[in-house]
């Protein structure tokens, strides 16, 4: 019976090509200009291939079919990347302007070299605008969501708090919101963050990370817990 589950369960995860092909479809539907990318990554090694097959002086057979050959898997390999690209940008468009959204970016599109987490440091009560907190090669970079406005109070503990901790370490902003003036739409984060200078190695950058985990809380750890019901004592009788 289980080894039946087990090849029932095999037999109904998709292929690697229907995998692409659905990530295809869910890119075409949220960016309709992507086809044209696509079509523009695999016609255009294709057509350079042809066109160097057959203009290069002394081409054999052989040869013309290599360059062909090349050209139809430079192709191909562009148009993964492309297509790469394009789905996570479509993915980044599906969640962003959502609470939460910059977690999952920190949690999901970031470099090894980074440490973070998905759970936001500080929260704005009322507008649920949320701070987080990240830690590389760059040194701290605390990103905010929502508001910017009523963020200043808790973007400006947060960086206190910080370089009280680790008072030799650089302390950078980042603002994610739509775009204009100096704020970033979501799927430019990752990239904002790893153009900002290094200053750190990674020895540093794990005992910075150890050290903010260690002595600051979360919002949620902040919460109040309530009674646990194994330790509760019975009444005594009267």
């Amino acid at each position: 019976m289980a080894r039946s589950s087990s090849t029932d369960k095999k037999a109904k995860e998709p292929g690697r090509l229907k995998q692409m092909f659905q990530v295809f479809q869910m890119t075409r539907r949220a960016d309709p200009s992507s086809v044209w990318w696509f079509a523009l990554a695999f016609i255009g090694p294709v057509v350079l291939g042809v066109l160097l097959a057959l203009l290069l002086p002394g081409q054999n057979w052989l040869a013309i079919t290599l360059w062909i050959v090349a050209g139809v898997l430079l192709g191909v390999l562009l148009l993964l990347i492309v297509l790469g690209r394009l789905a996570e940008r479509a993915a980044y468009s599906q969640i962003e302007g959502q609470p939460g959204a910059v977690g999952a970016v920190l949690s999901n599109s970031l470099r090894r070299q980074w440490r973070s987490s998905e759970m936001p440091v500080a929260v704005h009560g009322r507008s649920q605008a949320a701070v987080y907190r990240a830690v590389g090669r760059p040194g701290v970079v605390l990103i905010t969501e929502g508001q910017r406005g009523n963020l200043n109070r808790q973007v400006d503990e947060e960086r206190r708090k910080v370089q009280r901790i680790v008072p030799n370490v650089a302390v950078h902003v980042l603002h994610v919101g739509d775009g204009t003036g100096d704020s970033l739409t979501l799927h430019k984060l990752p990239r904002a963050m790893n153009k900002l200078g290094k200053s750190l190695n990674r020895n540093e950058v794990l005992a910075v990370a150890n050290r903010l985990d260690s002595l600051t809380q979360s919002p949620a750890a902040a919460i109040p817990k309530g009674m646990d019901p194994m330790r509760a004592r019975a009444g005594r009788p009267r």
